[in-house]
């Protein structure tokens, strides 16, 4: 598939240069290349396991994954991000070290490796710029991000070649880091939140059950459950009171769940004079005309 196809170049791409950084960082002495070659290794630790588990992701739900594969992708961002983490911290110590004891960088290599890195991350934002995934449009945000990070160290270098200020190595590799950090930082709050089956944040629970009232027909919506297994794919289950039972009312219903990127529901159809036995699962609201379980 060329969604697959594109991610697996921008991995190769990315892998290739973290580890020219990595070889780079090491002749310039600049601190701020290897914290972005640390970064960039993440980067395509993240790519490679997306590559595979986008694979993984589209295998249909079988007696063991009734749910399907979807959460093997949410799998692997958890343990790249914990390494993106990890890394950043790890670069402000040695970064702020070396705040304090500044050492004399090869800042003519910096700005080579820095037009070089500009080049290769463009290609790979350029592989991965239109997809049929939302994978995809995620491994191009952080090719963006690593086209901009590159840009960042070209001013740093350029600054140092003419002011010979070797402490902006440091602030440039903590600035870095300190970005990395609190994307990654999100990225773990949003899978948290997955995790905790918390209320996808793109979803207005009232503005829906408002415009589910809104269906000629519809009494009362009530025990409404969103929750999404990959934070982008979202699951709805629900009780719909009708005075009488009408197919073309319940096929209403899921039309109007897909304006909110509900694409599963599950709808249980209740008439005005049955009891719903859920009680413990009321969602209590402001709304006066909210029907208790």
């Amino acid at each position: 598939m060329k969604t697959e196809r594109n991610i697996l170049i921008a991995f190769c791409l990315n892998m290739l240069f973290s580890l020219i950084e990595l070889f780079g960082g090491l002749f310039t002495g600049s601190i701020a290349i290897l914290s972005d070659s640390l970064h960039d290794f993440g980067d395509a630790l993240s790519i490679g396991l997306s590559y595979f588990l986008e694979k993984k992701s589209k295998k249909q739900p079988d007696l063991n994954y009734t749910y399907g594969y979807v959460r093997y992708s949410v799998m692997g961002s958890i343990i790249t991000t914990l390494i993106l983490l990890i890394g950043s911290l790890l670069v402000i110590f040695e970064a702020a070290k070396r705040l304090f004891n500044p050492v004399v960088i090869n800042y003519d290599g910096m700005i080579l490796l820095a037009i070089f890195g500009i080049i290769i991350n463009l290609g790979a934002t350029y592989f991965t710029r239109k997809g049929d995934s939302l994978n995809q449009r995620a491994v191009n945000l952080h090719m963006l991000e690593d086209v901009l990070g590159w840009i960042v160290v070209l001013i740093g270098a350029i600054c140092m070649r003419f002011t010979n200020l070797y402490f902006l190595d440091a602030i440039l590799s903590i600035g870095v880091a300190l970005y990395i950090f609190y994307h990654a930082g999100k990225n773990i709050t949003q899978i948290t939140n997955l995790f905790l089956e918390k209320t996808p944040q793109n979803i207005d629970l009232v503005k829906l059950k408002a415009d589910l009232l809104k269906i000629k027909g519809v009494l009362d919506v009530h025990h409404l459950h969103i929750r999404s297994l990959d934070g982008y794919k979202n699951y709805a289950t629900m009780h719909v009171v009708l005075k009488k039972y009408d197919a073309k009312i319940k096929n209403q219903v899921k039309k109007e769940l897909t304006k909110y990127a509900i694409g599963h529901s599950t709808i249980e159809i209740e008439l005005v004079d049955e009891e719903c036995w859920n009680h413990d699962c009321a969602i209590k609201d402001s709304n006066p005309n909210h029907h208790e379980d």
